[in-house]
């Protein structure tokens, strides 16, 4: 088998058990799970396949005639490099994890049949990105993404949280494709094709002088889907109430599909950008804005799937800070390892919620912590943090100093082509990051598995209140705690591949410089030992408080949007609880031993509330969108619906009177008739007399 028969079988095999999922879900139940896990697992170890043939090689590629649009004609393709080869293992093993996650955490769920087939579908959709050397094709597999996600984003339909979080992920996204079409559009319109392997030809020649006309307005078109997709600012509000939908969804949206899309676009049309100097400082700058304001919302978040949200949205911004100075292959290693360590990080929370039955890190921490009830979660959990940390020699090291390093690179003025502005920006903008990053992770870590000193505290203190209730104990399934050991292993050791890449990608280094590394994990450490100190400090200052404790949930961070604890729900079938509801009475303080508020001081309730940027979205866009329904409501029922109603009720009118005429009365018509006869004569006479 060839390897292109092979790459096309890569994204068929999950479409295909996508088809038979939705077909025999009801019919044959039986044949749900491995319907769900077998395709992906065919899907990963076929993406492996063809990773070792490529072997970062020369480019495979293959193509049949889907359209003779008459001008631009339309190819089913696809384009093979290393970049390709290495991202589609990403999302095969990603997906094949989350399948298997799923059997166990969704087990009781009546829906579960639908979830797996939509699971693969968005799995196919992504492998039809990844593959695709045609941009209508890889359109295709965009879209689909996006309506995937609005379905699973919206699996819990019961809850208000669940809807409006898929209609906003559904909504944000297409307002950034829609010029991402028209971007489309415009760069097939100049180069004269679809194919984007003959478009980076072009633009990368030495021996050709074909140009873009219009290299700027092409690029912010793309880069403006690509920042809905990939929730970048100022279009990344959907992805922290997207954590409304399952935490396995969660977790595949964040690794391996649907925000990596947006990147590996980038890192596929790099030369689109770095033909524009301007987009690239553009890209620098909402790539700045992007990591320094997640990683700040992070700091403030209560629910652990929100905390990991914003984490993703500001490894994001790391991901195109590296594409705006230039250097692809730095942005896509982050993607990989960034995409193992949040699989991880995402599938142990989502453990840790099963067991602990809330989402809230405050609940976590006053009810002792959940290190004793799902230690297997909690110490892939801290393997995670500490790669998301950049820490050595965790994965995440490795490829945040290969972005930095290469920020500092171009910052320096070596990058030709590259606006230093643009190195300068992402370099500090990333150093800052790390500090906040590492201050986020530590305190998620501390609240998650480490009962409060205020809590212990206020047992000695105030002992007449009930003692808090113990977390329910679910066994968890060893499906799930199997596969958060199997994402453990890249990583931890997925960044030493440093020295290997290259040739994969553009056989540009990837190895950590000494500055930058010093720095980058001076301040990883300075942020860590930073949040625990301000952890025993709120600890010490809440101690002499009594705490009522109350096995009731915590309420979200003042300004929070209300999120979704699913765990009650898997396991008990209740409705599950969502933090619109009142807070228990005579509840202890949410926030007794959060570290976050400390540090943030007056920013914290902006933080909690994303800086009130859905507030902006409302006041700029929603009340004036509805402002104008309501008028165009208003002129169509009282205008063009007048001149409707007019147009009926004339003849309806001119037809009552003349009915009123027909009396039936034979004497009156002869009346009527000799009237009219003796008018007719009058008129004839005066006309003849010349009146």
């Amino acid at each position: 088998m060839t390897i292109t028969t092979t790459a096309a079988l890569v994204p068929l095999l999950p479409f295909l058990g996508a088809v038979a999922g939705l077909l025999l879900g009801r019919r044959a139940p039986g044949f749900v799970r491995p319907l769900a896990v077998l395709p992906a697992l065919a899907a990963a170890a076929l993406a492996t396949v063809v990773a070792v043939r490529q072997n970062g090689g020369d480019p495979v590629g293959g193509s049949v005639r889907l359209a003779d649009t008459g001008s631009i004609p339309i190819d089913l393709a696809f384009h093979i490099d290393g970049f390709a080869a290495l991202v589609a293992v990403l999302v095969g093993v990603v997906a094949s994890c989350v399948q298997i996650f799923s059997t166990g955490y969704l087990r009781d769920d009546p829906r579960y049949p639908s979830y797996a087939a939509l699971v693969s579908l968005f799995t196919a959709a992504m492998l039809l990105v990844v593959y695709s050397d045609d941009l209508i094709v890889l359109l295709v597999g965009w879209e689909i993404m996006g309506i995937c996600s609005y379905f699973l984003v919206g699996h819990y339909w019961e809850t208000a949280a669940a809807r409006s979080a898929s209609l906003k992920a559904f909504l944000v996204t297409k307002l950034g494709d829609v010029p991402f079409l028209i971007g489309i559009f415009a760069l097939a319109a100049d180069a004269g094709t679809f194919r984007i392997s003959t478009i980076y030809a072009r633009l990368t020649s030495s021996v050709s002088d074909f140009q873009l006309d219009q290299p700027t307005l092409i690029a912010l078109l793309l880069l403006a889907g690509v920042a809905g997709k990939s929730a970048q600012f100022p279009l990344h509000s959907w992805l922290p109430d997207a954590m409304a939908g399952p935490t396995p969804v969660s977790a595949l949206i964040h690794a391996a599909t649907m925000v990596a899309a947006g990147v590996y676009f980038i890192a596929r049309l790099l030369p689109v950008f770095t033909s524009s100097a301007a987009a690239l400082v553009v890209m620098g700058i909402m790539a700045a804005i992007t990591m320094i304001g997640s990683a700040l919302c992070a700091l403030a978040q209560d629910d652990i799937k929100r905390v990991l949200a914003y984490s993703t949205i500001g490894q994001l911004g790391y991901m195109t800070g590296a594409l705006a100075v230039g250097d692809r292959g730095a942005g896509v290693f982050h993607l990989m390892t960034h995409g193992a360590f949040k699989a991880l990080l995402f599938l142990a929370a989502g453990v840790i919620i099963y067991v602990a039955g809330t989402n809230s890190l405050t609940e976590m921490a006053r009810a002792g912590g959940v290190r004793r009830l799902a230690p297997d979660a909690y110490r892939t959990l801290t393997v995670g943090l500490i790669a998301l940390a950049a820490l050595p020699p965790f994965s995440g090291f490795f490829s945040k100093e290969a972005v930095l390093s290469s920020a500092e690179h171009t910052a320096l003025g070596h990058a030709h082509g590259i606006p230093a502005a643009a190195g300068w920006t992402v370099l500090v903008a990333g150093l800052l990051t790390a500090l906040l990053t590492a201050a986020y992770a530590t305190r998620l870590w501390l609240l998650a598995g480490n009962p409060g000193r205020a809590t212990r505290a206020a047992k000695t203190v105030a002992p007449e209140p009930p003692a808090p209730a113990e977390p329910p104990a679910r066994q968890v399934p060893l499906a799930m705690n199997l596969v958060l050991w199997v994402l453990a292993v890249p990583a931890l050791t997925s960044g030493l591949l440093f020295n290997h890449l290259p040739g994969w990608f553009d056989d540009r280094s990837l190895d950590p410089t000494l500055t930058t590394s010093l720095v980058g994990t001076g301040l990883a450490l300075a942020g860590g030992l930073i949040t625990y100190g301000a952890w025993r400090r709120t600890a010490a200052l809440a101690a002499p408080a009594p705490l009522v404790p109350t096995a009731g949930p915590a309420p979200a961070a003042a300004g929070a949007e209300p999120a979704l604890v699913e765990a009650g729900a898997i396991a008990s079938h209740e409705q599950p609880y969502t933090h619109e509801e009142p807070y228990p009475a005579g509840a202890a303080a949410p926030d007794h031993v959060d570290p976050g508020r400390l540090l943030l001081g007056p920013l914290h309730p902006h933080a909690a509330a994303g800086f009130h940027l859905d507030a902006v979205y409302t006041a700029l866009f929603v009340r004036p969108v509805r402002a104008a329904a309501t008028l165009v409501r208003f002129l169509d029922r009282e205008v063009v619906d007048a001149y409707v109603r007019g147009a009926g009720t004339a003849p309806g009118l001119l037809g009552a009177a003349v009915r009123r005429a027909q009396t039936g009365n034979v004497q009156t018509y002869l009346s009527a008739l000799l009237a009219g006869s003796l008018v007719l004569a009058v008129a004839a006479v005066l006309v003849a007399a010349g009146a």
